[in-house]
């Protein structure tokens, strides 16, 4: 039995973020994104063709679970090499209780038949883009920021780590490690904090 059962509201929204971080970090595409992992997995020219002849039904979303685990294997990796990293939470690491919650709700999205766009409505980037709607930096830096808020952060081994205490609900935590992205840099930097509380 899970610990702490997460509102499918804030999965979602957890959700939504990673996938929209996850997305812009792909580097395989043409043309690249930010490049933090070199992926091509969603793209219509890219992996995006191979899942749709591969999985019709459910193609957008087989997309989108495959580019999440790419950035969550880059992420264990770099957290793997911080002190004590089952202890640190980051955008893609949660802990088991949650964790196991967001693979629980992805799978019954991809099995709904709903629409990216449409379950996870604050994905609020075209990730289905087209060649005519190219990949925007200042777009991707927009979404992730927190309106009138700077995260502070300090520079540790293989990432940053949040400054002060992180805020409570798991939907702010997850805003907080996303902004704290802010600035953008060439390999992606993993994101932590060690005064993380759980709560509903």
């Amino acid at each position: 039995m899970l610990a702490v059962q997460v509102a499918n509201n804030i999965l979602d929204k957890i959700l939504a973020l990673q996938i929209m971080i996850a997305w812009a970090g792909e580097g395989a595409c043409e043309p690249k994104r930010l490049d933090w992992w070199r992926t091509d997995l969603i793209d219509e020219y890219g992996g995006g063709d191979l899942f749709a002849r591969l999985l019709p039904k459910t193609c957008k979303w087989a997309s989108l679970e495959a580019v999440r685990q790419a950035a969550i294997e880059v992420d264990r990796r770099k957290r793997q090499e911080m002190v004590q990293p089952d202890e640190v939470r980051t955008i893609f690491f949660w802990g088991y209780d949650v964790d196991e919650q967001l693979n629980e709700r992805l799978a019954f999205h991809k099995s709904s038949g709903e629409e990216p766009n449409c379950a996870l409505s604050d994905i609020s980037v075209n990730i289905f883009e087209t060649s005519n709607q190219p990949f925007s930096r200042e777009e991707f830096e927009e979404v992730i920021r927190i309106p009138n808020q700077k995260v502070e952060v300090v520079i540790v081994p293989n990432g940053r780590e949040i400054v002060g205490d992180m805020l409570q609900g798991l939907e702010e935590s997850a805003k907080k490690l996303a902004a704290a992205l802010l600035p953008v840099v060439e390999s992606y930097p993993a994101l932590s904090t060690r005064t993380y509380e759980l709560l509903k």
